[in-house]
């Protein structure tokens, strides 16, 4: 570890900055985190953490107890800068980088000379030199670095984060770390961070491939999964179990299908690819189209709910509001994650159907978004006796053995197989 580096900033609390800042404070390193979420400053520097993820709430108790993380929503000088915000899209799918923006112009009055500067979120190839033009803007009395050109006042690199939700701590520690600087000098001092709490290899690159790693990766990921979920459509088309095919087709020794799904959530695999698509669209086809095929099933689940609704309300039997159960609005298991759901986004199409009675189950949440008004958490149990159709969108370790609590009656819409997997 540098002896220099005494002091870490890290803009952005959320899912990502907030487990890393955590990770420096724990190796004795003074952590300056900054959010613009005041309520999360304030839980923080209560000792407690405003988001799930396992570990983290003790490594945050003692971090701020013992002095080491302090929560601000004003940036404060350090001797290094890490931006861990969201990088969302607008409606067209164009990237978004107003947050990367309000970070860097945010930390520019604080700089000094010797200071790295890394942004850890997932962006369009070309982020990082934006990010490093707003600094130079904003501070025309340091001197940045140039590709070719050695010794700057500022480090800039670029190094993605690369952890799964509910694995968080444990690969933040574990994982490689590809660290892409403006120049090699600046990849350097990025490691000299790094190297405070990784154990996984630290990889060099520049930063144009270091930021087209964590899109190639995601892609990667979504065209597989669109694999996955075009093939449940055409099962279903023609009548074949997708999952007993999945679980045979999975036999040969070089084939390794993905489950599909309700779709592609979260605020990696459902974003990163239409940074690429955005950037290069005559080149990235095959991208183009496994997005389409993902954010496509969210309306195909949605329209086998319709169909089961219909049918029940065409038998004239009944003398009450149908009532539907959905279990799941997070965009993975066992997290509390609802970020690019599509669960929830299935969900709140459906909330404004007429006489419908809405059961809404999530076990790792207290409290529903404001997109879904007036409607309440409900119990498991309560939930699937009481329902007339069961919508299981979501593959919680709660929902496991699900299968055996519903009524003989009950129509099942199973999204994610977990009643034929388990």
């Amino acid at each position: 570890m540098s002896e220099q580096i005494q002091s870490i900033s890290v803009i952005g609390l959320g899912y990502i900055g907030l487990p890393t800042a955590a990770m420096f404070a724990s190796r004795k390193i003074k952590v300056i985190g900054v959010d613009t979420n005041q309520h999360a400053v304030n839980t923080i520097n209560a000792g407690k953490i405003h988001i799930v993820e396992p570990e983290l709430d003790m490594l945050v108790q003692a971090s701020v107890t013992q002095g080491y993380l302090r929560a601000t929503t004003t940036p404060e000088p350090a001797d290094a800068f890490l931006i861990a915000v969201p990088t969302p899209f607008k409606n067209d799918y164009e990237p978004d980088l107003v947050f990367v923006e309000a970070a860097a112009k945010s930390i520019a009055p604080v700089l000094r000379k010797g200071n790295i500067v890394i942004l850890e979120s997932t962006s369009p190839v070309g982020t990082t030199e934006k990010m490093m033009h707003w600094l130079s803007q904003a501070r025309p009395d340091l001197n940045f670095p140039a590709e070719g050109h050695t010794g700057s006042d500022i480090h800039i690199a670029y190094c993605p984060e690369r952890v799964l939700p509910g694995r968080v701590v444990h690969e933040l520690v574990e994982n490689d770390r590809i660290i892409g600087g403006i120049t090699p000098e600046c990849s350097r001092r990025a490691a000299e961070i790094y190297q405070i709490f990784v154990q996984g290899q630290l990889l060099f690159t520049n930063v144009r491939t270091a930021e087209m790693s964590k899109l190639a990766e995601n892609a990667f990921r979504d065209v597989n999964i669109a694999f996955a979920n075009e093939l449940s459509l055409i099962s279903d088309k023609l009548d074949i179990n997708v999952w007993e095919l999945i679980k045979l087709a999975n036999r040969h020794p070089r084939v390794n299908i993905l489950q599909p799904g309700a779709g592609v959530g979260g605020h990696c695999i459902a974003v990163d690819p239409w940074f690429i698509v955005h950037k290069t669209p005559e080149q990235a086809k095959l991208i183009r189209t496994a997005r389409e095929v993902n954010d496509y099933k969210p309306q195909w689940v949605l329209g086998k709910i319709q169909s089961a609704v219909a049918a029940l309300a065409a038998t004239g039997k009944r003398t009450s509001a149908i009532s539907v159960a959905f279990l799941g609005l997070s965009f993975k298991p066992n997290i509390d994650d609802l970020r690019e759901s599509p669960a929830l986004h299935i969900v709140e199409e459906f909330a404004s159907a007429i006489d419908i009675q809405l059961k809404l189950v999530e076990p790792n949440i207290k409290t529903l978004p404001k997109s879904l008004g007036s409607h309440t958490l409900s119990a498991i149990d309560d939930s699937v006796l009481n329902a007339d159709i069961v919508v299981l969108l979501v593959n919680h370790q709660e929902f496991k053995d699900i299968k055996q609590k519903l009524g003989p009656h009950v129509v099942l819409i199973d999204a994610v197989g977990s009643t034929f997997n388990n």
